[in-house]
């Protein structure tokens, strides 16, 4: 015969054992609660005696918010994300909810992951990786569900966001790579449906067309936001042969220029920046190992996710197109040793 589960002990029981009510013990246990420091330790003492444990799904019934937040990541084989995502649990523990993560991996289909979030009983969605569709956005609207769009942007500005100055990141790249004697540049581009390589390579054309470079003197090719995928793509370009070598890359985030940087080094036994420059955006910490010491853009991340935990708190304001923000932030340029310095800017 199956043994029978302990009975679970009850807010009731906890209420009448430390002599509060119900609302005393509800108090208790949700942070920033009105409640004396006496009442609260009788409460505590109390529930550790019955083995009392909140329930937390429980209490979202009655006061229609569940303190549950979706976060929506890209693959977490780029340290961005899996770095964006801890900051995302520490900042929202800290305000007593929790996350409830998904991740859009190279196969998922972003629409379909997000779709899956609303499934739960989220009080916001904050999506860091995926395109969102027009039916994606009723439906949310019509669950009453806001969402924020983090280091990405739609162009209408119908959702709510905070985004790091993108293009403003690809124009300090080409500056740098400019600078430094470049004339022949390679842009190894991510996601084309995605705002954030969009933007950053829309950057980085402009500045070099505006100084002079020829539309010739700018090639792309495709790296697909991934490790692998530049390495091998960068490889295949310079083996080929049939093209004039470049003098700089861009790499639109850092892991795939992680990937660049292997296959120069490795694959290539080319010298950079001796041979050919590199640089990346996202400032991941793998980028600052001395093997790699990357020339990059350093995304706010702990500003980006402040800025968004302060959009949340006024959730109401997201619902109401008129109050709806999209913030840009700017990024920090990190002077590498990947891409030669000016005369003026070395020690």
């Amino acid at each position: 015969m199956a043994k029978k589960r302990p009975t679970r002990a009850t807010s009731h029981d906890v209420a009448r054992l430390a002599g509060v009510s119900q609302a005393a013990v509800s108090r208790a246990f949700s942070a920033g609660s009105s409640i004396s420091k006496d009442k609260r330790e009788r409460v505590l003492k109390a529930a550790h005696e019955l083995h009392y444990v909140p329930n937390k799904l429980a209490s979202s019934l009655s006061t229609a918010r569940s303190n549950m937040v979706a976060v929506i990541v890209g693959n977490l084989n780029n340290p961005f994300y899996s770095e964006s995502l801890q900051a995302f649990v520490t900042g929202f523990q800290e305000s007593g909810r929790q996350v409830l993560a998904f991740s859009v991996t190279d196969a998922a289909d972003g629409d379909e992951v997000v779709q899956q979030a609303v499934y739960y009983p989220v009080d916001a969605i904050v999506v860091t990786a995926a395109p969102l569709s027009s039916k994606l956005l009723k439906i949310s609207a019509g669950l009453g569900i806001p969402i924020v769009m983090f280091n990405r942007h739609l162009d209408s500005n119908r959702i709510a966001g905070v985004h790091c100055d993108n293009r403003g990141a690809g124009a300090r790249i080409a500056e740098a790579m400019h600078s430094a004697g470049a004339e022949r540049f390679l842009i190894v581009r991510g996601d084309p449906e995605g705002s954030t390589s969009r933007d950053r390579v829309e950057g980085f054309r402009t500045y070099l067309l505006a100084r002079g470079v020829p539309p010739t003197g700018i090639e792309e090719i495709d790296g697909a936001s991934s490790y692998g995928a530049s390495r091998d793509s960068l490889r295949a370009r310079f083996r080929a042969g049939d093209r004039p070598r470049p003098d700089a890359i861009y790499a639109v985030s850092d892991i795939m220029a992680l990937g660049c940087l292997d296959a120069l080094r490795t694959d290539l036994g080319l010298r950079v920046p001796g041979d050919v420059m590199l640089a990346g955006s996202d400032g991941i910490r793998q980028g600052r190992l001395s093997a790699y010491d990357l020339t990059t853009i350093r995304q706010p991340i702990e500003q980006m996710v402040a800025t968004t935990l302060q959009m949340l708190e006024s959730a109401e304001d997201l619902k109401n197109p008129d109050m709806i923000q999209v913030l840009e932030l700017p990024g920090e340029f990190i002077p590498g040793s990947t891409v030669p310095r000016p005369p003026r800017d070395k020690p």
